[in-house]
């Protein structure tokens, strides 16, 4: 069903074909707030970023040299006939934090500069110290960061107590903690074995030379090593170079792009404030520098609040002319702080707006939560002052709570006042009631959705008996769907405590953490819930080993939890070459089926064969990723189909191997629920398709891309590879904010796992307010009351009322 638009000033659709949309016509009207809703794999961000935003890339750059021309049109495909009375576009997707250390909320809203900026113009400078550019006031650069800590503020020192924990150990069992598992562990063993060392005795048994030696040499002799391997297979000798544990976790540590190798050399360094510095990260003399008697530093770690009022108080002082003359301030000095303050409190104000005013410029982006992060992102992209364009939003409400959602949408309708168009692509209900228009798209997922169901006013959406969007509108909450008894309230048969947290907004709080229930940890944003989070995932890992941030842990009763799982939205992977099939490891018992064929075995094919990460059986033009990488220079690089395989990922040998009359490509390209159908005799394969498909990702191909899965996606992989596994022992499940970028029809199926795992024994922890989250807990606990400083304490905790 379709409510058409007036025909002036529309935006016009016609045969859109990208993935799973079968030859869509839409019209939408301009200069308006227009949702995008259907559950997730129906089609909406194909139609509002694939279509609509890809189509007004290729326009503009058709505007690009010829040469380049042909690079950008190999990556950007929008497959739609045509689009009339289309602007340029914004387009603002999610994206996980993903960075590092220096990434700050000053960096991602670039606030940042404009106050190096000023306090470089306008700052107060000692007697005799000439002026310095903004430079001098980073931490990320040569001329501003301190020389000893590099603008880190703090430093990693390996010590023999941190690389060995446990000195009864030998080398041989893996005394050195420090160095890699695996081969690279061992190789290194047998290194120091060349080397004349004694690896079988107690490390504590060590002479202090040779421990030294091991642990902090700088040199790095190579010797001819004759490997100790299991009986029969071959001793090659091969020529190893040495490498002290300290070497190695420096390297690794200023080297890695691994965030899972770096949180693993970390484990084994002290790491502590530079002594230089104290933590500053700025070099002496930026730091001698004043504004409003204020070093940088001191200003960056206020509250964006109370930025904002110290800039406005100074803005009301430079405004009046007496003031300025009294204390012999130029006309010129005072325009130019006049101009960098209101250009910081534009800035600001809009973070404001946004219900994150209670960060501050220096916090570490890897430390915010999703919903903070969007929100930042958001206000960079809305200060940009644009007019007259479509504005391409992915679930701006995601992670926000109900009571932030009035903020955003005052912000979305300013943009639409000023002359712009803003598509959301939105599940939260009371998001798309408050838009002008809604498009809706289904009924199902993948090959079952691809349909505009309606394109018109909200309320018509109601009269759309196909729409499942339409069974959420007025009623978020249907609690038969969630649970076999939705009245009943699970007991506790234990508890986890914590006691003396202390990070960011939490201060000395203590923490009882039910087991064997339901909790969900619910709370404004920036009130500490992602924080908690972080820290029970720590001291649980930790057991009783020291805990940074936690006095205490201790746990009583039945069912008390012996494993960790944190489930997160981050990504999979970074590249092609992960994917669904790889991650869940399923693709291993696909690659065996393919291994006992006929000509597999004829030709000695084995399942390593079969697999896009060994030479001999992969596209040797794009390694088995089935793209290309495809770097624009002045954009972000992207990925376009290997103009060879054709995205296949295999050579024509390995393609002519069968099963059932399919190639190993035919079974990457499957859905899951297709694949489900066809493995229906394969146990192994059939677990884990089970485990996708009931968790609503039965559209997902079994070779879909890590780079192509929006975060919800990887969130319901990771806890299927999790539910196909069975775990007996006792498990604690840490969810944070688990629903956000879900349709309520998906949320409900997410519950309903959720509410499995705990009927098994486990226990679940999720930071969350989606409302059928709290209406189905056994437990809540609320955090608060405010943000920030105003937040950080448990508010209530008990049994769900």
């Amino acid at each position: 069903m379709t409510s058409h638009a007036h025909a002036a000033g529309n935006i016009r659709v016609t045969g859109a074909r990208l993935h799973n949309l079968r030859d869509v016509d839409v019209e939408v009207p301009r200069d308006r707030l227009v949702a995008f809703t259907g559950i997730s794999g129906s089609g909406k961000s194909s139609l509002a970023f694939g279509t609509i935003h890809g189509e007004a890339q290729r326009r503009y750059f058709d505007s690009v040299a010829p040469f380049a021309r042909r690079l950008i049109h190999t990556a950007l495909d929008p497959q739609v006939r045509d689009i009339t009375g289309l602007p340029p576009t914004v387009a603002l997707q999610q994206q996980h934090a993903g960075g590092t250390s220096r990434s700050t909320v000053g960096t991602i809203t670039t606030t940042g500069n404009t106050l190096r900026m000023l306090f470089s113009r306008c700052g107060d400078y000692p007697d005799g110290v000439a002026p310095m550019d903004s430079d001098h006031f980073s931490a990320h650069t040569a001329a501003g960061a301190c020389p000893r800590c590099s603008g880190l503020g703090h430093v990693h020192r390996p010590t023999e107590r941190s690389m060995v924990p446990d000195p009864t150990l030998s080398i041989e069992q893996g005394a050195i903690a420090a160095w890699p598992g695996a081969w690279q562990g061992k190789n290194y063993r047998d290194i120091v074995a060349t080397l004349g060392y004694d690896i079988t005795a107690p490390w504590r048994e060590l002479p202090q030379g040779h421990r030294d030696f091991i642990l902090f040499s700088d040199t790095q002799p190579v010797v001819t090593v004759v490997p100790e391997r299991a009986v029969g297979r071959v001793h090659r000798p091969y020529e190893g170079r040495f490498v002290s544990a300290e070497r190695y976790l420096m390297r690794t540590l200023s080297e890695t792009q691994s965030a899972t190798q770096r949180e693993r050399a970390l484990r084994y360094v002290v790491t502590s404030a530079c002594t230089q510095c104290h933590g500053r990260r700025l070099r002496a003399e930026a730091l001698a520098v004043r504004w409003q008697g204020l070093a940088i530093d001191e200003a960056a770690h206020l509250t964006i609040e109370d930025l904002t009022r110290l800039v406005r108080r100074r803005l009301e002082e430079l405004e009046d002319p007496q003031a300025s003359t009294a204390v012999g301030v130029s006309q010129a000095a005072t325009a130019a702080e006049q101009l960098l303050l209101e250009e910081l409190a534009s800035r600001l104000s809009v973070v404001i707006d946004l219900g994150i005013g209670h960060l501050d410029l220096a916090r570490p982006s890897t430390s915010v939560s999703a919903g903070e992060l969007q929100r930042l992102r958001l206000a960079s992209a809305l200060r940009s002052g644009l007019f007259g364009v479509v504005y391409v939003l992915d679930e701006p409400s995601a992670g926000l709570h109900p009571r932030d959602v009035q903020s955003l949408l005052r912000v979305l309708r300013d943009l639409v006042r000023a002359g712009n168009t803003v598509l959301v692509v939105e599940h939260d209900m009371a998001v798309v009631g408050e838009c002008d228009w809604v498009v809706d798209i289904g009924p199902g997922a993948g090959q079952h959705g691809g349909r505009v169901l309606y394109s018109g006013l909200v309320n018509g959406l109601d009269s759309v008996g196909e729409s499942v969007t339409a069974r959420y509108r007025d009623r978020q909450v249907h609690p038969s769907d969630l649970r076999q008894d939705p009245e009943q309230v699970r007991t506790p048969t234990g508890e986890l405590r914590l006691t003396g947290i202390s990070r960011h907004t939490l201060a000395g709080v203590d923490v009882t953490v039910p087991v064997a229930v339901l909790t969900v940890v619910e709370g404004v944003s920036g009130s500490g819930k992602s924080t908690l989070l972080d820290v029970v995932a720590q001291a649980v890992s930790a057991g009783d080993a020291a805990t940074p941030d936690v006095a205490g842990l201790s746990g009583h009763g039945e069912r008390v939890p012996k494993r960790l799982v944190r489930i997160t939205q981050r990504p999979i992977g970074r590249t092609p070459r992960s994917n669904l099939a790889t991650y869940t490891g399923l693709f291993d018992h696909v690659r065996a089926l393919f291994a006992r064929t006929p000509v597999a075995r004829e030709r000695g094919y084995r399942a390593g064969r079969f697999s896009f990460n060994v030479a001999s059986g992969r596209c040797p033009t794009c390694q088995g990723e089935g793209f290309v990488a495809v770097e624009l220079l002045f954009l972000p690089g992207t990925y376009s189909p290997c103009p060879d395989c054709l995205g296949a990922r295999y050579n024509e040998e390995t393609l002519q191997v069968t099963w059932r009359g399919h190639t190993i490509a035919d079974v990457l390209a499957w859905s899951v629920a297709q694949a489900r159908h066809r493995f229906s005799e394969e146990p192994l394969v059939g677990r884990a398709l089970a485990a996708l498909d009931s968790l609503g990702l039965g559209y997902l191909t079994l070779g879909q891309p890590a780079t192509e899965l929006s975060g919800g996606e990887a969130q319901r992989i990771k806890l299927a590879t999790e539910l196909q596994a069975e775990r007996r022992d006792p498990t604690l499940y840490l969810l944070d904010e688990p629903a956000s970028g879900l349709h309520p029809e998906d949320v409900h199926r997410l519950l309903r796992h959720l509410h499995a795992l705990v009927d098994a024994g486990h226990t679940v922890l999720m930071a969350e307010h989606h409302p059928a989250a709290l209406a189905s807990a056994d437990w809540v606990m609320e955090l608060g009351p405010g943000a920030g400083r105003a937040g950080g304490r448990v508010v209530r905790s008990g049994a769900r009322a």
